[in-house]
């Protein structure tokens, strides 16, 4: 059991990371950038998954998976303490999402297959739902932590000190801990793992999480300033608490009822389900008012917190005796949040924040045709 903690705490970290959505809105107000510029800050973030998950997926079959996640938390450490000496301009910001998102890949690459390690397979979709459950606990503590700082009375920039502190704390707890670890056959090469993608079926998912990660990390993006521009909430207190914040709230609450439904539901129909759930949520986002709009925040969290780990496990399925290379492909394949955000920004300065949401809603098209063809699979 202390295995499973002190890899639920690394999960908790990774949810932290999901605080620089909430920096969009106020990099506008304080370094007075467009929507478009804001996207660089998840785009920097996500372009770490895309230059060093592969490179990561190689270092863990060498190095061992846990070393790589003890290596990312330092990394993500060292991405917080950044700000606290250089946060003159817009660029050291995005220089410090850049490392944190490092940090970050590191940490998915060696988390997911590590959780596997630890659980038997016909439980792995199920307990990595709830793992994502603790990574939404660090996604909801982001947005909240920095709204009850403003409204404390001090500057939004004292978060940086706090989210030094947590990931050296999970290093502290973790390298004590001896998790056992299943050696690969061989060390792994970036062709090894770029090959996997000459399989349809591992091309088809991979692309379904670029999509499905650009979405929810547009989301998590553009919430804050949707609810502030179209809706009228305040951008720094209440358009947080009901655009990020509420949104990762639904996560953790779909996350604890996915872990429950999928013990008794195959996880294909399961994927189904939350995407046709996805697509409400975004059409009432994109047309409704504000009452609406709280409502379809909540929507979206519920659909969107499974999507990932049930998308991952099934793509896993494909592979199972190569858990590291395709965590890398992956995690990899969250580089689409770096792409679909920008979009959506581009979007918003072309029209006007609301319809902005059609990027996800179209990705979200794509996902239900991915789902339908996996349920029509597993019969």
């Amino acid at each position: 059991m202390q295995r499973v903690l002190v890899i639920w705490l690394a999960f908790f970290v990774m949810g932290l990371g999901d605080v620089r959505g909430s920096f969009v809105g106020i990099s506008k107000e304080v370094f007075g950038t467009s929507a478009a510029q804001g996207g660089l800050i998840p785009f920097c973030g996500a372009l770490a998954f895309g230059l060093f998950a592969l490179p990561a997926g190689v270092l863990a079959t060498r190095a061992g998976q846990k070393n790589l996640m003890m290596l990312g938390l330092l990394i993500t450490a060292l991405g917080h303490l950044l700000p606290c000496f250089l946060l003159q301009r817009f660029s050291h910001l995005l220089l410090a999402m850049l490392v944190i998102g490092v940090g970050m890949t590191f940490l998915l690459v060696a988390g997911n297959p590590l959780l596997r390690e630890v659980t038997e397979p016909a439980r792995y979709a199920r307990n990595l739902t709830f793992a994502q459950f603790i990574k939404s606990l660090g996604s909801i503590a982001g947005p909240y932590l920095i709204a009850l700082i403003v409204t404390l009375g001090f500057s939004w920039r004292a978060i940086f000190p706090v989210f030094t502190l947590i990931p050296l704390l999970a290093l502290a707890a973790i390298a004590p801990v001896r998790i056992p670890e299943t050696a690969p056959p061989a060390p792994a090469t970036l062709r090894d793992i770029l090959r996997l993608l000459k399989a349809r079926t591992i091309r088809l998912k991979v692309l379904g999480i670029f999509l499905f990660v650009g979405s929810e990390m547009g989301m998590n993006t553009l919430l804050a300033t949707h609810m502030w521009q179209t809706h009228g909430m305040s951008v720094k207190v209440d358009a947080i608490r009901y655009g990020q914040g509420l949104f990762w709230l639904a996560q953790g609450a779909g996350r604890v009822l996915g872990s429950i439904i999928l013990s008794w539901t195959a996880p294909q129909r399961f994927f189904l389900g939350c995407v046709a759930a996805g697509l409400a949520g975004l059409a009432g986002l994109i047309f409704g008012g504000r009452s609406a709009a709280v409502a379809s925040v909540a929507l979206c969290g519920l659909s969107f917190s499974n999507i990932w780990p049930t998308l991952f496990a099934i793509l896993l399925e494909r592979r199972p005796h190569l858990p590291s290379e395709m965590a890398g492909l992956a995690v990899m394949a969250n580089v689409g949040g770096a792409v679909i955000p920008l979009a959506m920004g581009l979007a918003a300065d072309l029209s006007a924040v609301r319809w902005s949401f059609l990027v996800p809603l179209g990705a979200f098209l794509y996902l239900a045709f991915l789902a339908l063809g996996e349920v029509r699979r597993a019969g």
